[in-house]
């Protein structure tokens, strides 16, 4: 018997300083039985970080959510698309291979990656040369103590606030709060 996706809840309050976007965001966040805490709150972090653009490229009119994640490896890990169903913007966590991401540039405006863990440079210095004729791909790298730092946060009811001011997110609740400036790689 597989097992199943285990369901999580976060009321995100974003407050994006750097693009004057402020909005409440009521999330559903499903894990996949071989998904970390860690990369499951990576998820909600690049979606904090691109919320902004719900605003700025859709104009308010489009649909910002999580894809099926690693249930689906043709879906987005977060996504933006307009009223039309154009997909705008395409988020990718972890490292994945040369052809998804090749794949995903093909099917949207923008992608973006955000990469995590020890093994982080290892995989940038064995894909970079690949990727680099893909112009719309935007490759960013969280430090591993920070996603470790993220993992504790992982509650199956969260309430979160998200500052985000001169490229650093403030992500916090009631008890802590955790600095995340991602790197740009590409």
């Amino acid at each position: 018997m597989a097992l199943k996706s285990t369901v999580f809840k976060a009321s995100l309050a974003v407050a994006d300083i750097d693009h004057g976007y402020y909005a409440d965001h009521a999330l559903t966040l499903a894990r996949h039985p071989s998904e970390t805490d860690e990369r499951m709150m990576l998820r909600l972090v690049a979606l904090a970080l691109n919320a902004h653009k719900l605003q700025d490229v859709c104009a308010g009119d489009g649909t910002l959510g999580f894809g099926a994640g690693l249930s689906n490896p043709d879906d987005p890990d977060v996504f933006l698309r307009d009223f039309t169903g154009r997909m705008r913007v395409w988020i990718e966590v972890g490292q994945p291979e040369e052809k998804p991401l090749t794949k995903a540039c093909a099917k949207a405006d923008e992608v973006l990656l955000y990469t995590y863990g020890h093994a982080a440079e290892v995989w940038w210095r064995g894909i970079e040369n690949k990727v680099s004729r893909l112009g719309n791909l935007h490759v960013y790298r969280v430090p591993a103590a920070t996603a470790q730092e993220l993992a504790a946060c992982a509650q199956r009811s969260m309430q979160l606030q998200a500052t985000i001011q001169e490229g650093v997110l403030m992500l916090g609740d009631a008890s802590r709060s955790i600095d995340i400036e991602p790197l740009r790689w590409k």
